[in-house]
């Protein structure tokens, strides 16, 4: 700063006296954080879902002590899979394997399957796979699309490898728990869909919150389900608010959507999205190209044939990951294809088209997956929020805890090995730094806009600020001003993660408490410093990239509703929109 532009004296004494005025305001509104009162259950009811109560059935506890350590250190799970996972009683009950060993592995039309079926050189039981001791045995693979179907053959046997997506397993998980040997086991994660998934609107819905009232059609209970309750959410739409109609499966969903222009959106897969994006009046929305950490594809074995198997399990993993590798080239791809064209009943040239729509995932990235319990998009997590949106409609009852249908041993084991060791993560999105009014320019809409409260103390942007509370005692106790700040920065995290191919704008705000009193170049500089301390929580605690957040504060000049103005619970809050990676 000048010399020349320096305050006058006069400036410090109404700079006090704001400080002053905050600091009383802030004794008669502490601890008022707004919270949703409104509990309840969604889909198709009418009843709001909680999003507090949400966040609080995911689980967590008290604000942490401010960390010193500086960078984030990857934390491992410390428990043992076999201290969580149900002992599995009395006889098996799957089809038996014969002298040759063949394992039946169910799988359904998806370009993630290209790793197996290519390690297996196609469908039948040909090829020799070797289990952890040496063994030989082969492997079926069984072509199951419906996936009640595949349950119902799981459940009887038929098959000893079942497949899912995470956000199905809490559905899986409900109609298999009946039976302690039918329960699943996962030990791999095959894939993150990069694009095969997707939501395709008409050209007059901007972003979700245009979706209130209008009419989407799509598969009930599947990953086109949970994709739009997870983007309704975040985007601050309740389900309730949005007309869904159910289709049989997503092909038939794009069909009605193609047929009626009554509906404004539909939830489908590749190539069905890109075919509907190139009539003129539709645009895709958001895909998994962009969300591409939200849906993630694993097996998972039966709980007896794991019990009795544990080589032949090893084995698969091994021969997955190894597969993996290969299909780096674009030769061993081409070979792939023409593999699954056989196997699906396609075209080679249409298999080809389809492996660009998932990501196998090494394992490197399987690790971070399972072990991480940093990694904010790992395993616990999206099985925790699948569970906690179909719980809100009423799709799942009781839950399964993640501790037990998750088996990382294998991937642990491995890690052992430097073959496996030595590999990276390869699928992090890699930003450059950019500004948000830039962003915000380049752009016609958000994707989305997350809304959430943090308290933050009267002139203060620390985010785990430390006050004095009575304690159980009655004594004082240093307390977090705000108890819920990890609970609002694990949300972000996650939304961060899941989209983590999008640009995140990170946008401050102060309640207009002071208005004509405090210099509104304070308050700016206080809201953008709040939103900075957000973006540093993320980054230092998730590992994030710090050059996919940006940060702008607005002071008290955008309210949440400006016809309630001088709502400071509501107008206290920190805006989450999500941009598509190309915004700059």
């Amino acid at each position: 700063m000048s010399e020349g532009s320096k305050p006058k004296p006069a400036f410090y004494v109404a700079v006090l006296v704001v400080i002053a005025g905050l600091i009383a305001f802030a004794m008669l509104r502490c601890g008022s954080k707004e919270e949703s009162k409104s509990a309840g259950k969604a889909g198709g009811t009418g009843d709001k879902i909680d999003l507090d109560k949400i966040k609080q059935e995911g689980g967590g506890g008290q604000a942490e002590q401010p960390s010193d350590q500086g960078v984030t250190t990857v934390k491992d799970y410390t428990f043992e899979p076999a201290t969580k996972l149900p002992t599995v009683p009395g006889t098996s009950d799957y089809k038996a394997l014969g002298k040759k060993r063949v394992v039946r592995f169910a799988i359904n039309v998806w370009a993630g399957w290209a790793p197996i079926i290519y390690a297996n050189g196609g469908k039948g039981p040909g090829k020799v796979w070797k289990d952890a001791k040496g063994g030989e045995f082969q492997v079926e693979l069984v072509l199951i699309d419906n996936p009640v179907n595949m349950g119902d053959t799981f459940a009887a046997g038929d098959v000893h490898i079942g497949w899912a997506t995470v956000d199905m397993l809490p559905l899986v998980v409900q109609r298999l728990n009946r039976d302690l040997r039918t329960m699943p086991r996962v030990y791999q994660q095959i894939d993150w869909s990069n694009g095969g998934d997707g939501i395709v609107v008409r050209e007059s819905i901007k972003s979700v919150a245009d979706l209130r009232g209008k009419k989407v059609v799509l598969a009930q209970n599947s990953p086109s389900h949970f994709f739009l309750l997870n983007v309704l959410l975040n985007g601050g739409v309740q389900p309730s608010e949005v007309k869904m109609e159910f289709t049989q499966d997503a092909f038939q969903a794009a069909a009605a959507f193609n047929a009626n222009k009554d509906y404004a959106a539909v939830v489908s897969w590749a190539p069905d999205i890109y075919n509907l994006e190139k009539v003129k009046g539709n645009r895709i929305l958001v895909s998994t190209a962009t969300a591409n950490k939200l849906i993630a594809d694993v097996w998972f074995s039966r709980a007896d044939f794991a019990r009795d198997n544990p080589e032949i399990i090893e084995g698969l993993v091994r021969g997955i990951l190894d597969a993996v590798g290969e299909l780096e080239t674009d030769d061993k791809k081409q070979e792939a294809a023409k593999l699954m064209a056989d196997v699906f009943g396609l075209p080679p040239a249409d298999t080809f088209g389809m492996l660009a729509d998932a990501h196998w995932t090494n394992y490197a990235e399987n690790r971070d997956f399972f072990l991480n319990q940093n990694n904010p998009a790992n395993f616990e997590r999206t099985y925790n929020t699948a569970y906690l949106l179909y719980k809100a409609i009423r799709a799942v009852d009781d839950k399964v805890p993640f501790d037990q249908i998750m088996d990382f041993s294998v991937i642990k084991k491995l890690g052992a090995e430097e073959k496996y060791a030595s590999q990276k993560n390869e699928y992090e999105y890699k930003f450059t730094p950019v500004a948000a009014d830039a962003i915000q320019q380049s752009v016609e809409s958000e994707i989305l806009t997350k809304t959430v409260v943090i308290s933050f103390f009267p002139n203060s942007y620390d985010l785990f600020k430390k006050v004095k509370k009575p304690g159980a005692d009655g004594k004082e106790i240093d307390a977090a001003y705000d108890p819920n700040v990890e609970f609002t920065v694990e949300e972000i995290a996650k939304l961060a993660a899941q989209y983590g191919a999008a640009r995140i704008v990170i946008e401050g705000h102060t309640d207009a408490s002071m208005r004509g009193i405090a210099d509104e170049r304070l308050v700016k500089d206080l809201s953008l410093n709040r939103a900075n301390a957000v973006k540093e929580a993320l980054v230092k605690k998730y590992n994030l990239d710090p050059n996919q957040f940006s940060v702008a504060g607005w002071g008290w000049d955008r309210p949440a509703d400006p016809d309630d103005a001088s709502n400071h619970a509501k107008n206290r809050r920190v805006e989450v929109k999500v941009y598509p990676a190309e915004a700059q």
